[in-house]
C-alpha cells in the first residue's frame, strides 16, 4: 500500500469550507444591528434587518445605544467599518448553506480577495524578472560569503525586524514577498526552508500578536472599546519584547540543530526538492555587477516604498502592487531585458505564486459560507455569554480562548475588533477591570493561533515554501505551547494588578 500522505493547502481549507457548509444547517441564524458613519451626509446609519433608519452624528447617540466610543473616531476615520450594536441580537429565520453554495464559495472568495490575490501575482512577475536577471543568484552568494561563520545573525535580524513591522504597522499579509528572496539566502547559510519559514511568519506572528502600535489592531480594537489605545502599552511592549526573544531563541535552536546534522531537519526528505525549486546559489560564478548592484537596489526599494506608503501614507493593495509593478519594469529597463522576454518572465512568475493565490481565494470562501449562512454573529453573541460570573483571573483566560477560536472564523484583525469589541469589552466593566483587558486579550488569542491558523496566511506562506500543513505543525507547536502559558500568565498577572 502507498503512504497515505497529507492533504495538501487547497484540499484541507475545502474540507474546513464543507464543514463550515454543515454547521449553518445546525447552528441557528442570527445578526446585530450595526452601525456606520456617513462621511458625506455626516450621519450615522443603523442597519436593522432589511430595515436603515438615519441618525444624527452625535455623542448623544452614541450613548443612546450603547456604544462607547467617542465621536471623533467616527469622523476622523479611525472607525471606518460597521460596527455591532451591543444588546441588539436577534434570532432570524435559518440560512442553511447547501452544495451550491459551497460550490460558488471559493469563486465568491476569490473576487472579495482580488485585492491580496493581484498583490501576490504581481510580486511572482517581480521575481521571474529579478531571477532572469541573475541578481539573486550574484546578491545572495555575496551575502552568504560575507555571514560565514556568523549565519544566525541572520535569524535574529529577519525576525526582529519582520517582527517589529508587525507591531507597529501590522507586516503580514505584505511578507509573503519575501519567501521567494530570503529562502536561498536562508538554504545558502546551511539552513533549512522551515528556518526561513519560521524567522518570517513567527516574526510577523509574534509582531502582530504583541502589537504595541498597530493601527490595524491595538488601535482600532481599543476604539471600539471606547478606551485611549496607549492604556496598557507598557506592559505590551514588555510581552512584545520577551515574545520576540523567545521565538528568536527557539528558531535558532533548532536551526544551529539543522546546521550540525541537516538529518535533523524536519523537512530532510525533502532537501533535494526545495534547493532545485529556489536555487542552490552558494556556489553561484555570477559576479555582482554594478549593474546588478543597481537592480537589487531598485528590488530593496521596492520594498521600502511599500514599507513607508502602508505606514505613513494609508496605502493598501492597490498601492502596494502598482509599486512592485513600477520595481519590475524599472528593472527591466536597467537589466535590458527584451519586452517579449521580460513579459514572458513576468507571466511565468505570477503562475508560480498562481496556487498562492488560489488558497488566498478559497479562504476567504469560508468566510462568505458563515455570513451568507448568518451564523458568525452568532457566535460572537454565545461567546459574549460565556464569560458570565467568572472571577477576574478566569474571566481574561477564557477571552484569550475565546479569540482564539473566534479567529478561525473571523481571521481579519480589523475585522475582528470592530465587530466584537462594541459587545465584549463591556463585559470587562462586570468584573471590575480595565477594558485593556480585553484589548490584550483580543490580540493574544487572535495572534497565537495566527500561528497555525488554516484560514489565516499560513497555507499560502506553506504553498510557496512546498511546506505541509502537517510538518509546520510538528515544528510550531511546541513554540505555541510556550507562548500559551508565558500569555496566560502575564494576562492573569495583569489583571490583578
Amino acid at each position: 500500500m502507498k503512504k497515505l500522505q497529507f492533504p495538501t493547502a487547497q484540499t484541507i481549507l475545502l474540507l474546513i469550507a464543507a464543514l463550515v457548509a454543515l454547521l449553518t444547517w445546525f447552528i441557528p441564524a442570527g445578526k446585530y444591528d450595526t452601525l456606520s458613519y456617513n462621511a458625506s451626509e455626516k450621519t450615522f446609519t443603523v442597519n436593522s434587518l432589511e430595515k436603515q433608519k438615519q441618525l444624527e452624528a452625535s455623542q448623544e447617540t452614541l450613548t443612546n445605544l450603547g456604544v462607547k466610543i467617542p465621536l471623533e473616531k467616527f469622523t476622523s476615520g479611525d472607525i471606518w467599518k460597521p460596527i455591532n450594536i451591543p444588546n441588539t441580537y436577534k434570532k432570524l429565520e435559518a440560512k442553511p448553506q447547501g452544495v451550491l453554495d459551497f460550490i460558488k464559495s471559493p469563486i465568491k472568495g476569490i473576487i472579495e480577495g482580488a485585492d491580496i490575490i493581484f498583490l501576490v501575482l504581481v510580486i511572482g512577475g517581480l521575481i521571474g524578472i529579478m531571477n532572469l536577471t541573475g541578481a539573486f543568484d550574484a546578491g545572495i552568494s555575496w551575502m552568504a560569503k560575507v555571514l560565514y561563520g556568523r549565519e544566525y545573525i541572520l535569524i535574529i535580524l529577519v525576525t526582529f525586524l519582520i517582527s517589529l513591522g508587525g507591531t507597529t504597522f501590522g507586516l503580514a499579509e505584505e511578507t509573503i514577498a519575501f519567501y521567494p528572496i530570503l529562502i536561498p539566502i536562508f538554504l545558502a547559510a546551511k539552513y533549512d526552508a522551515m528556518v526561513a519559514l519560521a524567522s518570517i511568519y513567527i516574526g510577523s506572528s509574534i509582531g502582530t500578536m504583541y502589537s504595541t502600535i498597530n493601527p490595524f489592531s491595538v488601535i482600532i480594537a481599543s476604539d471600539a472599546a471606547g478606551i485611549n489605545w496607549t492604556t496598557g502599552i507598557n506592559g505590551r511592549f514588555i510581552l512584545f519584547a520577551l515574545g520576540t526573544l523567545i521565538c528568536i531563541l527557539y528558531i535558532i535552536r533548532y536551526a544551529q540543530r539543522v546546521k550540525k546534522d541537516p538529518s535533523k531537519s524536519i523537512i530532510y526528505s525533502q532537501k533535494e526538492e526545495i534547493e532545485n525549486l529556489f536555487g542552490n546559489t552558494t556556489n553561484s560564478t555570477v559576479k555582482l555587477t554594478l549593474r546588478l548592484r543597481l537592480i537589487i537596489f531598485i528590488f530593496s526599494m521596492s520594498f521600502v516604498v511599500m514599507v513607508f506608503g502602508v505606514s505613513t501614507q494609508g496605502w493598501w493593495f492597490i498601492e502596494m502592487s502598482s509599486v512592485f509593478l513600477v520595481g519590475a519594469i524599472l528593472i527591466g529597463f536597467i537589466g535590458k531585458i527584451k519586452e517579449s522576454i521580460f513579459v514572458d518572465s513576468f507571466v511565468k512568475g505570477a503562475s508560480d505564486l498562481l496556487g498562492v493565490a488560489l488558497i488566498i481565494g478559497i479562504a476567504r470562501g469560508i468566510t462568505v459560507l458563515m455570513n451568507d449562512g448568518l451564523i458568525s454573529d452568532t457566535m460572537l453573541y454565545y461567546a459574549s455569554n460565556i464569560t458570565n460570573g467568572m472571577n477576574k483571573g478566569l474571566f481574561i483566560n477564557a477571552m484569550l480562548y475565546i479569540y482564539g477560536g473566534l479567529s478561525f472564523f473571523i481571521p481579519s484583525s480589523s475585522g475582528m475588533a470592530v465587530l466584537t469589541m462594541p459587545i465584549m469589552s463591556p463585559l470587562a466593566d462586570g468584573v471590575g477591570i480595565g477594558r485593556e483587558a480585553v484589548v490584550n486579550a483580543y490580540q493574544y488569542g487572535q495572534g497565537l493561533f495566527a500561528f497555525i491558523n488554516p484560514t489565516g496566511l499560513i497555507l499560502a506562506s506553506l504553498a510557496i515554501v512546498k511546506v505541509g500543513y502537517n510538518k509546520w505543525l510538528k515544528f510550531v507547536m511546541p513554540l505555541v505551547f510556550i507562548l500559551l502559558i508565558f500569555t496566560m500568565i502575564a494576562l492573569t498577572v495583569s489583571v490583578y494588578l
